[in-house]
């Protein structure tokens, strides 16, 4: 009963120091949410930028799962091309490294978690301000990284009572295999860090087995290389929601770890050397000879052993990384052949950016929304040229299904606005600052106006199947002035395009869009006033006079809904 009860807390330790990372890691993004999608929007095409910001955010964020992620989510929004989340993406590994010591310096030397209760206390504090967002994700922060130590603590604790060389003695037995050994405990790194899809859950538990004496440097530097193949699969589930790109760039990640693990199982005891070296540089035991049983030295030894760990993780990142830099075109080249691009056929007009859920911050996500609205304001500019070509054509048979696409590009706006709302209305259910609801807000009057676009396309279509049924056809006097208009609301539609692409708090000036829509109005108030002019003189076209300034109507009506989307980029940039 004693031993069911230490499983069962060595179990609960293991879910509260889950807990408190991924606290700890979700309270740091929403406190950096604006900065990281800053520090990520000013990538260049230099690699060593690219690796510092991977090395960063990971450094900010501490996981290296979440890093990866949100770069495939970022590649997925269209924010990052491939390229560069390579680079980030080998940056992030550099970047985890860093969790791995301070688990071995304060985990180990330090009892952390005396000082984390009076923590929790000043997080619980923090967290009941009900008027500062940021400061109760800073609450959340110093609560996540209190339960983070104690929940090492107990895991310490309970794992120096379960996880022994004598109950773990099948353990013991599998170390003497050679190169099988390796393989099996390589296996064994991959599979805890796929349970537990947390790289830091897996190096807790291998410099537990390697201080406790269960296992030799040796196997926890192959648990290590195994924890480093396991990492990825996290990325890839996350990648499958995504489009071409976000795959991509999720088994970019698989390919770099993968290879480094192969190249470094080739010279793997010139390896272990390496690192035994680096750790005696310091005094230390050599951790490839080192024999807890040696009691004189045990607190050497024991700490040669973590810090082995901690080396052997970050040389291997670094060095992978070194080598890897120069193949970021090859690794993009072999990452597109894997995945590569659909040709031929037409496509269904769909959402391209936020096919998954929110990402871990509103302000992320709605930088993934923003991108999709600038690809539904293309969508609509697509639905304009059929509205143009259903003015023009004078064959009745040909223009029936121009009025079809019509049809349809009305149906395809009322699903990309549903798809985009439910998307906003998801991220809105979370804890959101003042500005990501005031985005929110600006968003859905955006994607509104957008949807009545579609509407407009298709009540113009509705025009011209009256005209064609009555056979009351526009003169060509009546389609030339339409052209003339059209004109206008095509050079409103790029203004609204052009305003859309301007990056978020950047827009200040949309005189493009009201020029465009006062070039609109006047043509509108010519057309209307030739019109009238044209009826005293000659009545013979009364009803084709109808439907021409129904159409006239609805074209000034899409003039009317742009202007608004540019007020309310500003808005939403306030």
């Amino acid at each position: 009963m004693d031993i069911l009860l230490q499983i069962l807390t060595l179990l609960g330790a293991v879910t509260l120091f889950l807990f408190g990372l991924s606290l700890l890691s979700g309270g740091l993004q929403k406190v950096a949410g604006d900065g990281l999608r800053s520090f990520l929007a000013s990538m260049t095409s230099n690699p060593f930028k690219q690796i510092i910001t991977g090395i960063g955010v990971t450094a900010v964020i501490q996981s290296s799962t979440a890093t990866t992620i949100m770069v495939v989510s970022f590649v997925n929004a269209g924010l990052l091309v491939l390229g560069q989340a390579v680079g980030v993406i080998m940056g992030a590994h550099i970047g985890t490294t860093i969790t791995s010591w301070i688990m071995a310096v304060f985990g180990f030397s330090f009892n952390m978690a005396d000082f984390a209760y009076p923590l929790i206390l000043v997080g619980y504090v923090l967290m009941q301000n009900k008027k500062n967002q940021r400061t109760r994700d800073l609450g959340s922060i110093i609560i996540g990284f209190a339960l983070f130590f104690i929940g090492f603590a107990q895991l310490r604790a309970t794992a120096q009572v379960l996880i022994t060389p004598e109950r773990l003695g099948f353990l013991t037995s599998w170390t003497q295999w050679g190169a099988g050994s390796v393989a099996i405990f390589l296996i064994i790194g991959i599979i805890l860090t796929v349970c537990f899809q947390s790289s830091a859950a897996t190096m807790a538990i291998i410099m537990i087995l390697i201080t406790t004496g269960v296992i030799p440097f040796r196997l926890a530097a192959a648990m290590i290389l195994g924890e480093n193949i396991g990492t990825t699969i996290a990325a890839n589930i996350a990648a499958t929601a995504g489009n071409i790109n976000a795959k991509r760039t999720a088994i970019s990640h698989t390919i770099m770890n993968t290879f480094g693990v192969a190249w470094v199982l080739c010279i793997f005891p010139l390896f272990l050397k390496l690192v035994g070296g680096a750790v005696t540089l310091f005094g230390l035991p050599d951790p490839n000879t080192a024999d807890l049983t040696d009691t004189a030295n045990a607190d050497a030894i024991q700490t040669s052993l973590l810090y082995s760990v901690c080396t052997m993780h970050t040389l291997f990142n670094v060095v992978n990384t070194l080598i890897l830099v120069w193949f970021i075109p090859t690794i993009v080249t072999l990452c597109c052949k894997i995945f590569p691009s659909k040709e031929g056929g037409s496509e269904e007009v769909h959402l391209k950016y936020i096919t998954g859920g929110p990402l871990s911050t509103a302000e992320l996500s709605l930088d993934a929304a923003k991108q999709e609205i600038i690809h539904f304001g293309e969508v609509c500019y697509q639905g304009f040229g059929h509205i143009r070509e259903a003015i023009n054509e004078t064959d009745t048979e040909k223009l029936e299904p121009i009025l079809s696409k019509l049809v349809k590009y009305e149906e395809i706006t009322d699903k990309i606005e549903f798809e985009i709302a439910t998307f906003l209305n998801e991220v809105s259910k979370g804890e959101i600052s003042s500005i990501s609801a005031t985005r929110i807000k600006a968003m859905y009057k955006i994607i509104g106006e957008m949807e009545s676009l579609g509407d407009s396309g298709e009540a113009i279509s509705r025009i011209a199947g009256r005209a064609v049924a009555h056979k009351a056809g526009l003169t060509q006097e009546m389609k030339h002035s339409l052209n003339r208009l059209l004109d206008k609301v095509e050079a409103a539609y790029v203004a609204m395009n052009e305003n859309l692409k301007v990056p978020y708090r950047q827009l200040k000036d949309i005189s493009n869009a009201q020029n465009a829509e006062y070039n609109i109005n006047e043509t509108r108030n010519q057309l209307r006033e030739a019109h009238i002019a044209n009826i005293e003189n000659d009545g013979s076209h009364y009803l084709a006079g109808v439907y021409y300034m129904d159409t006239v109507a609805e074209l000034e009506k899409m003039g009317d809904f742009m202007i608004n989307i540019s007020e309310a980029i500003v808005k939403e940039n306030a």
